[in-house]
């Protein structure tokens, strides 16, 4: 009787003590990097696992992925070397320097197990994105955790679980993307993290993270040089021989990129440090009659620039189209303006793009384009408080929103070309909603909310870079 009396009390207070544990149990884990990225891959693996068995012509519609990619890899894998980018012509075209060399070995590499552009080839290429995208979890909590605090780098790994481009860009194209982004977010959290350090190899180490990256996409290359300005002026009070250390760095990436730019220049006879293709993407967008970017007057679609491509050869054809695209815009002012702005537009807030959202309806696209709204909006906010707490990351982030887009706005602009930027646009975006989350909290509870602005003060005294 007494045991069957006592046992409701022991219950309550059984569950008193448990939820709490639960409760905390439960937070620690959300709030656990690994776990964070365990749940970032295991959903994308999910979604690529659910629609290809729901439409399967569209996860591995082959003929929308890949490009350029696949028969450079195609090329490599017949003996023939990096080169032959052309799918509609029957010969080849030779060697070629369109694409930066690292993405279509690990392409090739794929194929030469499973076949080149197979199904299984490229299902296993979508998993490796993925594998990426869930990898660089890690990079942004530990962005947003030195910059900002825990509670940024929580809510941006969890934006970057959620926004729609995480999803999309993985699951859709067998191109270079994700491995970018993850790249860049990697040197961006190591560029943080080098400042400490006082030992070569670490900057050592740092210059080939710049080389592999510039290796795998071109596109940060126009970040470097404020990237490593930033770091002299940060270290210019705290080591008297800090100059020997970025010189370090700045030496191991060049020389990191020094074989591929050799082998450029034995092959075409002109230095070319990375990429050819400039003058074409350029001249795409900026021709005789052209309103915006066009693709189909790119060689790998269009058959008469294909033809015309292969006689003068790739070094000739590009530097043609780069004298057209020039004097067309010099003649053309305002057309080029207008296309560029048309391009500002695009590279932010155009992110309906078919290809990657090809079984998409209006409605699902909107939510794409109101996701998107969302993460500007908190992310212009936080780099607003950065830069008004004076964090001294924020000119390091202010570089990568203002010049990374340049080229884009006068050559190509899409969704996926941001994606290299991503994950710092995510830790921006954590950190204003840390504080957009407080004062409306505050406004909902009826208190005096602390400003913004004084938020953002208080917490730099507390995550300022060392």
């Amino acid at each position: 009787m007494a045991v069957a009396a006592a046992l409701p009390a022991f219950q309550r207070h059984s569950e008193r003590l448990l939820i709490p544990n639960m409760r905390t149990t439960l937070k620690r884990l959300c709030s656990s990097p690994t776990f964070i990225a365990i749940t970032t891959l295991a959903l994308r693996l999910a979604g690529v696992l659910v629609a290809y068995k729901w439409k399967p012509w569209l996860v591995a519609n082959m003929s929308s992925t890949g490009g350029e990619v696949i028969q450079v890899a195609r090329s490599i894998l017949s003996g023939k070397g990096f080169g032959n980018p052309m799918h509609i012509l029957p010969s080849d075209t030779g060697p070629t320097a369109w694409l930066c060399p690292v993405y279509p070995y690990i392409v090739a590499g794929v194929s030469r197990l499973t076949g080149i552009h197979t199904v299984k080839s490229t299902l296993i290429l979508v998993a490796l994105n993925c594998v990426f995208v869930g990898l660089t979890i890690f990079p942004i909590y530990a962005i947003a955790r030195r910059t900002f605090g825990e509670r940024a780098a929580v809510i941006a790994c969890w934006i970057w679980v959620l926004i729609p481009s995480a999803w999309n860009i993985p699951t859709r194209f067998v191109w270079d993307s994700t491995l970018n982004a993850f790249s860049f977010a990697v040197i961006f959290w190591a560029t943080l993290a080098v400042l400490a350090q006082r030992r070569l190899w670490s900057w050592l180490l740092y210059g080939l993270s710049w080389a592999m990256g510039v290796l795998i996409n071109a596109s940060i290359l126009s970040l470097s040089p404020f990237v490593f300005a930033w770091l002299l002026w940060q270290l210019r009070k705290q080591s008297p021989s800090y100059f020997k250390f970025v010189a370090t760095a700045a030496l191991t990436f060049a020389l990191g990129v020094a074989p591929w730019s050799i082998r450029n220049y034995l092959v075409f006879g002109k230095f070319i440090p990375i990429r050819s293709n400039l003058g074409l993407v350029l001249w795409m967008g900026n021709h005789e009659g052209s309103f915006g970017f066009d693709a189909s007057l790119s060689p790998y679609w269009n058959l008469d620039e294909a033809k015309l491509y292969q006689k003068m050869g790739e070094v000739a054809y590009m530097k043609e189209k780069k004298r057209e695209a020039i004097a067309f815009m010099k003649s053309h002012p305002a057309t080029a303006l207008k296309s560029t702005l048309r391009n500002v537009w695009t590279f932010w807030f155009d992110v309906t793009n078919h290809l990657a959202n090809p079984w998409r309806g209006p409605q699902l696209a909107s939510v794409d384009l109101t996701c998107n709204a969302i993460v500007i909006f908190c992310c212009l906010l936080g780099i607003f408080l950065a830069l008004h707490a004076r964090n001294p990351a924020a000119p390091l982030y202010l570089a990568v929103l203002v010049f990374f887009p340049l080229v884009h706005y006068v050559t190509r602009p899409a969704v996926r070309f941001r994606f290299a930027i991503e994950p710092i646009l995510v830790v921006l975006a954590g950190y204003g909603a840390v504080h957009a989350l407080e004062w409306i909290r505050a406004m909902v509870s009826k208190r005096a909310p602390q400003g913004l602005l004084d938020r953002a003060d208080g917490l730099q005294e507390k995550t300022a870079v060392p």
